[in-house]
């Protein structure tokens, strides 16, 4: 079996516009003599590779600590794309996409408000994507609120550079933040090597 690491560094990975940058501060140090090494960290939910709860867009949305962990684990797709897809783009690739389906497009694949509509239709449970948000610039929050309504689960800033597209078992649960409406994960892809048994 073949793990890939589909995550970004949280304290690397360039922000969202307008979001602040990760901080690290150390409070003990073995370099400066001290008996061991502990760090603080400050970022927002959303730093790196992240996971958006509906809570996100919701004001009655689930926080990420109650959304079922079955969501971040299973079978899922990788889909090499550019562009904002639109409800009939996603008609076209739905019958080929497992329930989670995660877009490879160098950061510019998004998903439009009528691609959502389809998808919220749809048995998908996740969608993920590799820019730092599933939505275009123009429309955040109507895509948003939509896959959120329908319970759709969101990864975005996934780092899917060496990644064919095809089928995967997707392994991406959150961190456990009661309340909130995002955590970072650490999200891997699992695929079986082919060859002789």
């Amino acid at each position: 079996m073949i793990i890939h690491d589909i995550s970004r560094d949280a304290l690397t990975t360039p922000v969202y516009e307008g979001d602040p940058a990760p901080q690290v501060e150390r409070l003990k140090s073995m370099e400066e003599l001290d008996e061991y090494n502990l760090s603080h960290i400050s970022m927002t939910t959303h730093t790196g590779t992240h996971i958006d709860a509906p809570l996100h867009f919701c004001e009655d949305g689930q926080s990420i600590d109650m959304l079922r962990l079955n969501t971040f684990y299973g079978k899922c797709t990788v889909v090499a794309v550019e562009g904002i897809l639109t409800g009939a783009d996603m008609d076209r690739l739905l019958p080929y996409c497992k329930r989670r389906i995660l877009f490879r497009g160098g950061g510019k694949t998004f998903l439009s408000h009528s691609a959502a509509i389809v998808l919220a239709d749809s048995k998908v449970v996740l969608v993920g994507t590799d820019a730092d948000s599933i939505a275009p610039p123009f429309d955040e929050t109507k895509t948003h609120r939509t896959l959120a309504r329908a319970g759709i689960a969101i990864i975005e800033n996934l780092n899917l550079d060496a990644i064919r597209a095809g089928h995967y078992d997707l392994c991406a649960f959150p961190i456990k933040l009661g309340g909130l409406e995002a955590a970072p994960c650490r999200a891997i892809l699992l695929e079986m090597e082919k060859g002789l048994n």
